[in-house]
């Protein structure tokens, strides 16, 4: 269960890493990319990453909300980087999904 787990991790990781500075996607894309429908598992494969290679920042709910509890710190972290990246927000914790998203083809 534990290596299943550490290779879907993994997939998730390089799959994150391609996403453009300044776009975003949802932890449902990925998931439907990766095959499986849990976005859930996306997000808890996101919570516990520590390697500041994988963007995590990048990654936010359907409605583009921003996590309360982003790996490398709180939601206001996470939204520093995705303003630092020219990513605008609709208000103080949801990014303008319509102008932001990414569609990975």
């Amino acid at each position: 269960m534990i290596k299943q787990n550490s290779n879907f991790f993994e997939k998730v990781y390089i799959l994150v890493k391609r996403i453009p500075e300044g776009k975003v996607m949802t932890y449902g894309q990925i998931a439907d990319i990766l095959g499986t429908k849990d976005a859930r598992k996306v997000g808890w494969s996101l919570h516990g990453n520590q390697d500041p290679k994988v963007p995590c920042h990048r990654v936010v709910n359907k409605e583009g909300k921003v996590a309360l509890n982003y790996s490398m710190g709180d939601w206001r972290e996470q939204k520093r980087k995705l303003l630092e990246e020219g990513v605008a927000f609709i208000d103080e914790m949801y990014v303008d999904l319509k102008k932001y998203l990414w569609q990975m083809r």
